[in-house]
């Protein structure tokens, strides 16, 4: 994996709310290419070993509570500047913050419950696409 390729979430609320395709479409429309993508459910756990950097913060329980709540949609993305353009794409964690058009101003519900997760560096982004991506998944 190099520099051009970031991973996201689409969150339960926002595949609850049947945001998914809604939401696939505005990356994709933003020059995103998908090289994998899977729909799934993580356990209590799985959401603990993710978010395991946040595990001192104190939003952490009720994180990974959410994010084991329902199912997710994961994708690994393709653009130059992945990891950035996608930052600026999703926006600020809260919509009340975030642009006009972002994702998470146009699909979240809040704060804590803001739509999609992006990647927040290179590196995070090779071990958070590993973390749900065997190499055959990929494209």
């Amino acid at each position: 994996m190099n520099g051009n390729q970031t991973l996201t979430m689409i969150k339960p609320v926002a595949v609850a709310r049947n945001f998914t395709g809604p939401i696939i479409q505005k990356i994709t429309d933003s020059g995103f290419k998908i090289c994998a993508m899977k729909m799934t459910q993580l356990t209590k756990d799985q959401a603990g070993e993710f978010y395991a950097v946040h595990q001192d913060k104190p939003f952490y329980e009720d994180l990974t509570t959410f994010m084991s709540s329902g199912p997710i949609v994961a994708i690994i993305l393709e653009k130059e500047n992945a990891v950035d353009d996608f930052r600026k794409l999703i926006g600020a964690t809260d919509p009340a913050d975030a642009e006009e058009g972002t994702i998470r101003k146009l699909f979240a519900e809040s704060k804590s419950h803001n739509a999609v997760h992006g990647s927040d560096s290179d590196e995070n982004a090779k071990i958070e696409s590993d973390f749900f991506f065997s190499k055959l998944e990929r494209h």
